[in-house]
Protein backbone atom coordinates (compact mmCIF):
# COMPACT_ATOMS: atom_id res chain seq x y z
CA UNK A 1 0.00 0.00 0.00
CA UNK A 2 1.57 3.44 -0.57
CA UNK A 3 0.75 6.00 1.55
CA UNK A 4 1.59 9.86 1.26
CA UNK A 5 0.50 11.40 4.92
CA UNK A 6 3.39 8.97 6.16
CA UNK A 7 3.83 6.21 8.22
CA UNK A 8 4.39 5.80 12.64
CA UNK A 9 5.28 2.65 14.23
CA UNK A 10 5.06 2.47 18.11
CA UNK A 11 6.65 -0.49 19.75
CA UNK A 12 5.96 -0.68 23.18
CA UNK A 13 2.95 1.48 22.56
CA UNK A 14 1.71 1.04 26.76
CA UNK A 15 -1.53 3.24 28.15
CA UNK A 16 0.80 6.41 28.56
CA UNK A 17 3.76 7.92 27.02
CA UNK A 18 3.16 5.23 23.85
CA UNK A 19 -0.48 5.87 23.63
CA UNK A 20 0.42 9.37 23.50
CA UNK A 21 2.78 9.06 21.09
CA UNK A 22 0.48 7.24 18.67
CA UNK A 23 -2.13 10.33 19.19
CA UNK A 24 0.22 13.01 18.22
CA UNK A 25 1.86 11.32 15.24
CA UNK A 26 -2.23 10.39 14.05
CA UNK A 27 -3.26 13.61 14.74
CA UNK A 28 -0.16 15.16 12.16
CA UNK A 29 -1.39 13.32 9.48
CA UNK A 30 -0.23 10.13 9.82
CA UNK A 31 -1.50 6.51 9.63
CA UNK A 32 -0.14 4.60 12.96
CA UNK A 33 0.98 0.88 14.29
CA UNK A 34 1.06 0.30 17.61
CA UNK A 35 2.79 -2.42 19.29
CA UNK A 36 2.71 -4.29 22.46
CA UNK A 37 3.19 -8.34 23.24
CA UNK A 38 -1.05 -8.60 22.92
CA UNK A 39 -2.70 -6.95 20.37
CA UNK A 40 -6.00 -7.26 22.30
CA UNK A 41 -3.93 -4.77 24.63
CA UNK A 42 -4.05 -2.00 22.47
CA UNK A 43 -8.05 -1.74 22.04
CA UNK A 44 -8.32 1.01 24.30
CA UNK A 45 -5.61 3.21 21.91
CA UNK A 46 -7.03 2.05 18.97
CA UNK A 47 -10.82 2.65 20.33
CA UNK A 48 -9.47 6.64 21.67
CA UNK A 49 -7.69 7.33 18.02
CA UNK A 50 -10.91 5.97 15.92
CA UNK A 51 -13.14 8.55 18.20
CA UNK A 52 -11.20 11.60 17.21
CA UNK A 53 -11.29 10.62 13.17
CA UNK A 54 -7.45 9.16 13.50
CA UNK A 55 -6.31 5.91 12.06
CA UNK A 56 -4.13 3.27 13.98
CA UNK A 57 -3.87 -0.52 13.69
CA UNK A 58 -2.68 -2.55 16.60
CA UNK A 59 0.16 -5.65 16.30
CA UNK A 60 0.98 -8.08 18.44
CA UNK A 61 4.69 -8.88 18.56
CA UNK A 62 7.10 -9.64 21.10
CA UNK A 63 10.13 -7.12 20.37
CA UNK A 64 12.54 -9.36 22.14
CA UNK A 65 11.83 -12.60 19.19
CA UNK A 66 13.40 -12.16 15.64
CA UNK A 67 11.09 -13.90 13.86
CA UNK A 68 8.30 -12.10 15.52
CA UNK A 69 9.61 -8.78 14.78
CA UNK A 70 10.36 -9.65 11.19
CA UNK A 71 7.18 -10.92 11.07
CA UNK A 72 5.77 -7.50 11.98
CA UNK A 73 7.58 -5.61 9.55
CA UNK A 74 5.89 -7.60 6.92
CA UNK A 75 2.68 -6.86 7.96
CA UNK A 76 3.19 -3.00 8.81
CA UNK A 77 4.71 -2.89 5.09
CA UNK A 78 1.80 -4.64 3.62
CA UNK A 79 -0.52 -2.95 5.75
CA UNK A 80 0.17 0.91 5.89
CA UNK A 81 3.66 0.58 4.17
CA UNK A 82 6.78 1.50 5.00
CA UNK A 83 7.26 2.78 8.36
CA UNK A 84 8.45 6.58 7.91
CA UNK A 85 9.15 6.98 11.64
CA UNK A 86 9.85 3.80 13.88
CA UNK A 87 9.61 4.55 17.80
CA UNK A 88 11.13 1.79 20.26
CA UNK A 89 9.84 2.55 23.30
CA UNK A 90 9.29 -0.50 25.08
CA UNK A 91 11.06 -1.18 28.89
CA UNK A 92 10.79 -3.44 32.05
CA UNK A 93 12.00 -2.48 35.39
CA UNK A 94 12.46 -5.12 37.40
CA UNK A 95 14.12 -3.64 41.15
CA UNK A 96 16.55 -5.12 43.34
CA UNK A 97 19.53 -5.39 45.20
CA UNK A 98 22.32 -7.24 42.75
CA UNK A 99 22.68 -9.88 45.47
CA UNK A 100 19.11 -10.55 45.03
CA UNK A 101 18.94 -9.83 41.59
CA UNK A 102 18.13 -13.81 39.61
CA UNK A 103 20.16 -13.98 36.51
CA UNK A 104 16.43 -14.87 34.96
CA UNK A 105 15.31 -11.53 35.61
CA UNK A 106 18.31 -9.98 34.11
CA UNK A 107 18.15 -11.13 31.03
CA UNK A 108 14.73 -10.84 30.72
CA UNK A 109 14.71 -6.97 31.32
CA UNK A 110 18.25 -7.14 29.10
CA UNK A 111 16.18 -9.18 25.98
CA UNK A 112 13.61 -5.77 26.80
CA UNK A 113 15.27 -2.58 26.68
CA UNK A 114 18.47 -3.63 24.50
CA UNK A 115 17.75 -7.09 22.11
CA UNK A 116 13.78 -5.43 21.54
CA UNK A 117 15.83 -2.05 20.56
CA UNK A 118 18.18 -3.70 18.07
CA UNK A 119 16.18 -6.44 16.42
CA UNK A 120 13.33 -3.61 15.52
CA UNK A 121 15.90 -0.92 14.66
CA UNK A 122 17.70 -3.47 12.34
CA UNK A 123 14.31 -3.72 10.60
CA UNK A 124 13.51 -0.65 10.42
CA UNK A 125 16.99 0.25 9.19
CA UNK A 126 16.52 -2.58 6.64
CA UNK A 127 13.04 -1.40 5.20
CA UNK A 128 14.35 2.26 4.89
CA UNK A 129 17.32 1.15 3.29
CA UNK A 130 15.60 -0.71 0.74
CA UNK A 131 13.12 2.11 -0.01
CA UNK A 132 16.25 4.35 -0.82
CA UNK A 133 17.53 1.88 -2.87
CA UNK A 134 14.39 2.47 -4.97
CA UNK A 135 14.22 5.58 -5.02
CA UNK A 136 12.70 6.86 -2.18
CA UNK A 137 13.49 8.78 1.05
CA UNK A 138 15.29 8.04 4.29
CA UNK A 139 13.59 8.41 7.77
CA UNK A 140 13.49 8.20 11.22
CA UNK A 141 14.46 5.85 13.91
CA UNK A 142 13.95 6.82 17.69
CA UNK A 143 14.78 5.17 21.06
CA UNK A 144 13.55 5.86 24.43
CA UNK A 145 16.07 6.12 27.19
CA UNK A 146 16.15 6.75 31.23
CA UNK A 147 17.35 7.88 33.77
CA UNK A 148 19.18 4.57 34.11
CA UNK A 149 20.57 5.38 30.46
CA UNK A 150 23.09 7.29 31.92
CA UNK A 151 23.88 6.01 35.26
CA UNK A 152 23.19 3.27 37.42
CA UNK A 153 21.63 3.51 40.89
CA UNK A 154 21.42 1.17 43.42
CA UNK A 155 18.05 -1.43 42.99
CA UNK A 156 18.32 0.02 39.44
CA UNK A 157 20.99 -2.77 37.66
CA UNK A 158 18.45 -4.62 35.62
CA UNK A 159 17.22 -1.73 34.18
CA UNK A 160 20.42 0.47 33.61
CA UNK A 161 22.45 -2.90 31.73
CA UNK A 162 19.60 -3.18 28.97
CA UNK A 163 19.25 0.85 28.75
CA UNK A 164 22.68 1.34 28.92
CA UNK A 165 22.94 -0.66 25.59
CA UNK A 166 19.95 0.67 24.26
CA UNK A 167 21.72 4.05 24.09
CA UNK A 168 25.08 2.30 22.80
CA UNK A 169 23.29 1.05 20.09
CA UNK A 170 21.44 4.22 19.05
CA UNK A 171 25.00 5.84 18.67
CA UNK A 172 26.32 3.22 16.76
CA UNK A 173 23.17 2.86 14.55
CA UNK A 174 23.31 6.74 13.94
CA UNK A 175 27.29 6.79 13.31
CA UNK A 176 26.25 4.03 10.65
CA UNK A 177 22.94 5.17 9.14
CA UNK A 178 23.21 8.78 9.67
CA UNK A 179 25.36 9.73 6.13
CA UNK A 180 22.92 7.18 4.59
CA UNK A 181 20.35 9.27 5.51
CA UNK A 182 18.32 7.94 8.24
CA UNK A 183 18.09 10.04 11.26
CA UNK A 184 18.47 7.97 14.62
CA UNK A 185 17.88 9.50 17.81
CA UNK A 186 18.21 8.62 21.87
CA UNK A 187 15.66 10.34 24.20
CA UNK A 188 16.39 10.17 27.91
CA UNK A 189 13.45 11.02 29.45
CA UNK A 190 14.67 11.58 32.88
CA UNK A 191 11.30 12.08 35.30
CA UNK A 192 8.26 9.84 36.06
CA UNK A 193 5.71 10.11 33.57
CA UNK A 194 2.19 10.93 34.29
CA UNK A 195 -0.04 8.37 33.35
CA UNK A 196 -1.90 4.75 34.35
CA UNK A 197 1.80 3.31 35.31
CA UNK A 198 3.14 6.00 37.67
CA UNK A 199 -0.45 6.38 39.31
CA UNK A 200 -0.81 10.11 38.58
CA UNK A 201 -3.71 10.63 35.73
CA UNK A 202 -3.18 14.24 35.71
CA UNK A 203 0.72 16.08 35.21
CA UNK A 204 1.89 17.63 38.66
CA UNK A 205 4.91 20.04 38.36
CA UNK A 206 7.50 15.96 39.42
CA UNK A 207 5.83 14.28 36.44
CA UNK A 208 6.28 14.50 32.55
CA UNK A 209 3.56 15.24 30.65
CA UNK A 210 3.42 12.62 27.79
CA UNK A 211 1.93 14.91 25.40
CA UNK A 212 4.60 16.81 25.54
CA UNK A 213 7.10 14.47 25.42
CA UNK A 214 5.11 12.90 22.60
CA UNK A 215 4.86 16.22 20.65
CA UNK A 216 9.04 16.40 21.09
CA UNK A 217 9.54 13.16 19.47
CA UNK A 218 7.38 14.38 16.66
CA UNK A 219 9.65 17.90 16.39
CA UNK A 220 12.64 14.82 15.72
CA UNK A 221 10.85 13.61 12.82
CA UNK A 222 10.40 16.70 11.35
CA UNK A 223 14.08 18.11 11.97
CA UNK A 224 16.07 19.61 8.75
CA UNK A 225 18.73 16.80 7.78
CA UNK A 226 21.45 19.98 8.06
CA UNK A 227 20.44 20.13 11.73
CA UNK A 228 19.59 16.38 13.17
CA UNK A 229 19.79 16.10 16.93
CA UNK A 230 20.87 12.40 18.20
CA UNK A 231 20.90 12.26 22.16
CA UNK A 232 18.06 14.75 23.95
CA UNK A 233 17.01 14.78 27.63
CA UNK A 234 13.50 15.48 28.81
CA UNK A 235 12.60 16.71 32.19
CA UNK A 236 10.05 18.52 34.46
CA UNK A 237 11.06 21.74 35.70
CA UNK A 238 11.41 21.16 38.66
CA UNK A 239 13.68 18.65 38.51
CA UNK A 240 17.32 18.45 40.01
CA UNK A 241 20.31 16.63 37.83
Amino acid sequence: MTNHRGVALVVGAGPGLGAALARCFAGAGMDVGVVARSAALLADICRDMEAKGLRGLAYGCDAAEEADVEALFRRVEADLGTADLVVYNAGLFIPGGILDIRTSDLERSWRVCCLGGFLVGREAARALMARQRAGGAGGTILFTGATASLRGSAGFACLAVGKFGLRALAQSMAREFGPQGIHVAHVVVDAMIAGPRSGETTVADAHADPEAIAATYLALHRQSRSAWTHELDLRPWVERF
